[in-house]
């Protein structure tokens, strides 16, 4: 039987709409917790966005951003014609919530960057949905380079909300994280999922290394502690000069 004959699983996902916390949030928690208990499997598909919204009576929106928390954790993926389905098979390895610019200075490298890319004005559909924007409000869309010890070492593309947006000047002198704290604006939790692809002309030539060779991603999502979206952003490493290092513990 192909995936798109699957039926939906049709879950008891309770919502308390005298909560705290985020309608899209508690959606997206009790889809996760199924996933993590096994009520949904691998390969499982759940209901689209037009059927859970009606049946839980949430809006369409609510229903697509708790989706996507879960499409930016790697745990669900959206596949065309055959809707959407619990990921096969993943790995998660959490690493801090740092910045490289920090990172770099810590390590006794000196950290510089580039600004390729400043720009203030309306997000596309995708920015604003992710970043939970209202009517009206504009986006801070960023490309920077930062070097080590005046080497490339990642290309960091970031979207953020325009009233968080830290000067050119700001992001030139430090990172992102630092300038935001700077302007009392702390990331409480962040999700991530790291991967890989090959150098392509344009990362090339930014990083220095050959078309074809290897590199690593970082896609990372931050909030605050209210739940609100502080930013989210695609890194690109060069493999042979960055690699992620995480600490497990057992149980």
């Amino acid at each position: 039987m192909g995936a798109e004959s699957i039926p939906p699983t049709e879950l008891i996902i309770p919502i308390d709409r005298g909560s705290s916390t985020s309608l899209y949030l508690q959606l997206s928690a009790a889809i996760e917790g199924a996933i993590r208990d096994g009520q949904l499997p691998p390969g499982s598909r759940i209901e689209n966005e037009l059927q859970l919204a009606s049946r839980l009576k949430l809006s369409r929106p609510t229903v697509r951003q708790g989706i996507q928390e879960l499409v930016d954790k790697g745990l669900l993926v959206r596949k065309r014609g055959v809707g959407t389905q619990v990921v096969e098979s993943q790995v998660n390895r959490p690493v801090a919530l740092t910045s490289l610019f920090d990172d770099l200075a810590r390590e006794g490298k000196r950290p510089r960057t580039e600004v390729l890319e400043y720009r203030i004005g309306r997000p596309s559909a995708e920015a604003a949905g992710r970043l939970l924007l209202g009517a009206g409000e504009l986006v801070l869309e960023l490309v920077r380079v930062r070097y080590a010890d005046d080497e490339p070492l990642a290309v960091m593309r970031n979207t953020l909300p325009e009233k968080f947006a830290p000067t050119r000047e700001e992001l030139l002198e430090k990172g992102l994280y630092a300038a935001l704290r700077e302007r009392g604006i702390a990331t409480a939790v962040g999700h991530e999922r790291i991967g890989a692809v090959t150098a392509d002309e344009e990362h090339a030539t930014l990083l220095e290394e050959s078309v074809g060779a290897a590199l690593l991603t970082m896609d990372r999502k931050s909030f605050a502690n209210d739940g609100s979206v502080i930013e989210y952003g695609h890194h690109v490493y060069r493999a042979s000069r960055y690699s992620f290092e995480v600490t497990l513990v057992d149980g």
